[in-house]
């Protein structure tokens, strides 16, 4: 047996207990809570779940956010942990590519808390999700992944305009955000990275031999409002890509 094994079966143990513990919360207490019951617990269950794997979490830049209201926030993707990440700081809605539905548990998880999933491949669906997040913008934050995919957190791809155009129509503010994973030198880490064939299994795996990371949400200010979905989107890359290339120099 590799030496290894041992020393993760506690982790991969606690892993198990917290998630059977989100269920239960969402089978027990959910349908009989308020909305700010709701966020709170979904806060406390992504902090612990942050501590489990010794992801230490800062955040920049937080008071640019409105107290009240709905906006949208635009940014990177790098791991299935950078939700947790975030919603340890802002619980929110997220929309989510459709096949995160399909995975067991957390699929269904993910469901409950509200998830907006969409078919990336059909124009058709995502006018039907753009119209929704309409529906729901004015009210409450929504977060957005416009890349697309997961990066290995070392460069950004092209921010699609499509999911920005909710925001353009409503003229909610749209804030960037920056998600860096960085090592105990606060140098860029790929420890969180989920790409390629990798699967959920090994980048846990991954997470729980690394020896500390810290997570970074950045914010960036809001763009004018009268911005269509192009010009939000371009505004949106350029502002999380200056945050990404600084860890180069």
């Amino acid at each position: 047996m590799p030496t290894k094994q041992p020393f993760l079966f506690l982790p991969f143990l606690k892993i198990m207990m917290h998630t059977i513990k989100g269920v239960l919360i969402l089978i027990c207490i959910f349908p009989f809570s308020k909305e700010r019951t709701k966020k709170r617990h979904i806060q406390r269950w992504s902090k612990q779940l942050l501590a489990i794997f010794r992801l230490k979490h800062r955040v920049l830049n937080a008071e640019l956010l409105p107290r009240r209201g709905g906006y949208l926030i635009a940014a990177n993707h790098i791991s299935w942990i950078d939700i947790a990440s975030i919603q340890s700081f802002l619980p929110c809605r997220f929309v989510a590519k459709s096949e995160v539905a399909d995975w067991p548990v957390f699929g269904w998880m993910a469901e409950q808390i509200g998830t907006v999933f969409i078919r990336r491949e059909s124009k058709r669906h995502g006018k039907e999700i753009a119209n929704q997040l309409e529906t729901l913008l004015p009210n409450e934050p929504i977060c957005i992944f416009p890349e697309g995919t997961s990066t290995a957190g070392d460069r950004v791809l092209a921010f699609r305009p499509n999911l920005f155009e909710s925001a353009a129509q409503t003229q909610v503010q749209t804030f960037p955000m920056t998600i860096r994973y960085l090592d105990q030198e606060n140098q860029y880490s790929d420890a969180t990275a989920f790409i390629g064939e990798m699967t959920l299994m090994d980048s846990i795996i991954k997470m729980l031999r690394a020896k500390s990371i810290t997570v970074e949400l950045i914010f960036a200010p809001s763009p004018a409002s009268d911005l269509d979905r192009k010009a939000l989107a371009q505004y949106c890359e350029e502002q999380v890509r200056s945050q990404i290339l600084s860890l180069r120099n």
